[in-house]
């Protein structure tokens, strides 16, 4: 029913990359969300924030405990710290509590990320570790500096050298040289950049963000903020993009539980989704099993004042959109049909691509 379109707002919302900091309509509130809590808003959040400014939202969300979790979950999902490596317990608490307090910086918390057990057991042996430390740390291909690798994976060991420039004479060491290292930072904002904006920084951009995070390492915020209202932000809200499996579960258990999944939920979906080529058979049957198991509340077809609005409402709730005059005819016509019900309007709107994208 619904067609093959990427997420977009009306006149309310407009996209135009002449004005990054305008109002929130619902696409943007939707993929602000997304992108710095890996959920959609509540409704009574839709409802507080819709219409107001971007700068207002990102005020409110930058920097909370929220905020710094999904963080967090994204980077360990960078270090493909999931599944049977995923960590748990007081080292992770503590990492969290300590970037929500504001102790850690970013570059500590990445630091500390390649202490954990975890990581270690992700990336056994010296060979592994080291090479696993410079790429995901410095973009470092090895196989263009097998010397730098040889010196790690001694230090690794226990014997003395000059690794990336600086004396390292364990495992430890490696680490801290790699996340203290000049090109560590340009490295981080270059992925984060890609990560949020969908575009990467110029080389001029990024050395300038480099910059200023290496002179204050709390400077991430700053610059997230500069990103989000930027017009490459803009621009990539025009043309939407994938929506990763692991933010998809998030997604749809807000939208149609009105709640989080439980860590246990999450992790159990995202990895069977993540183990398909194609996981767009499994999603429509995730979907199909939460509108079946009977937790979802939606209304009567029957006590539906106003059909018309209640499926513009949906659009917007769900798709970030306005529908267009000819699928707002098209779905209040079929939603008048006897076997149609709201639950069927719902599973079609999940089910069209643009549900896929934000």
């Amino acid at each position: 029913m619904a067609s093959e379109v990427a997420p977009q707002d009306t006149a309310q919302d407009p996209r135009s990359a002449a004005t990054p900091a305008h109002a929130l309509g619902p696409g943007r509130l939707r993929s602000l969300f997304l992108d710095l809590l890996g959920r959609p808003p509540f409704e009574a959040e839709r409802a507080r924030w819709l219409g107001r400014g971007t700068h207002e939202l990102l005020d409110e969300l930058l920097g909370t405990a929220p905020f710094w979790r999904h963080w967090l979950d994204e980077q360990l999902y960078y270090f493909m710290l999931i599944d049977n490596f995923t960590p748990r317990g007081e080292g992770v608490d503590a990492l969290l509590a300590g970037l929500v307090a504001d102790r850690l910086s970013v570059r500590d918390a990445l630091h500390r990320i390649a202490l954990l057990p975890s990581f270690d057991l992700r990336n056994p042996g010296a060979d592994t570790f080291v090479t696993v430390v410079m790429e995901q740390f410095l973009g470092i291909t090895v196989q263009l500096a097998t010397r730098e690798l040889e010196i790690g994976k001694a230090a690794y060991d226990g014997r003395p050298g000059l690794f990336l420039g600086a004396q390292a004479k364990s495992q430890s060491d490696v680490v801290r040289i790699a996340a203290e290292h000049k090109d560590a930072a340009r490295h981080f904002l270059a992925r984060e950049h890609l990560r949020l904006v969908g575009a990467s920084l110029d080389r001029r951009a990024l050395g300038a963000a480099a910059r200023e995070q290496a002179k204050d390492p709390r400077a991430y915020l700053g610059l997230l903020r500069a990103w989000l209202t930027s017009e490459a932000y803009a621009a990539r809200l025009t043309t939407g993009r994938d929506l990763p499996n692991r933010l998809f579960v998030r997604a749809l258990f807000v939208d149609l539980l009105g709640r989080e999944p439980s860590p246990e939920e999450a992790e159990t979906l995202r990895s069977a989704l993540d183990g398909l080529g194609d996981p767009r058979p499994l999603r429509a049957v995730v979907v199909r099993m939460l509108l079946d198991s009977g937790q979802v509340s939606l209304p009567d077809k029957a006590s539906l004042a106003d059909p018309t609005a209640w499926v513009q409402d949906q659009f917007r709730r769900l798709l970030g959109r306005e529908p267009a005059l000819e699928e707002l005819r098209e779905f209040c016509t079929v939603l008048r049909e006897p076997a149609c019900t709201p639950a069927t309007i719902v599973q079609v709107l999940l089910s069209d691509p643009s549900y896929h994208r934000y």
